[in-house]
């Protein structure tokens, strides 16, 4: 029977130290670079929920279940991507409102 390893605690002041060379913390991508990604891939999402249900409405065989299932992972990517953008915006607002 194999045994239970402790949790590691986190060194704060490596992660300090990593994030602060120049916002490149994140396997050397910049948070533009992590945005556009995200973007693209909630693109690629669309875009294959768009094709099952153009397969499924021409009557190609693929099973409804999967369609369903690439139309929630689309929804899904989208409502992430709104909320993101919506806690983004509301960071702004905030610290425009700090500045006098």
């Amino acid at each position: 029977m194999s045994t239970i390893q402790p949790i590691n605690p986190i060194d704060f002041n490596l992660a300090i130290n990593s994030s602060s060379s120049g916002g490149m913390g994140n396997g050397g991508k910049s948070f533009i670079d992590v945005l556009k990604d995200s973007l693209e891939k909630v693109n690629q999402l669309q875009l294959e929920a768009d094709n099952a249900v153009v397969a499924f409405s021409t009557g190609e065989d693929i099973d409804i279940h999967n369609v369903m299932i690439a139309i929630e992972k689309a929804n899904l990517a989208l409502t992430m991507l709104v909320e993101v953008r919506n806690r983004g915006l509301e960071a702004y607002q905030e610290m425009m409102r700090m500045v006098p």
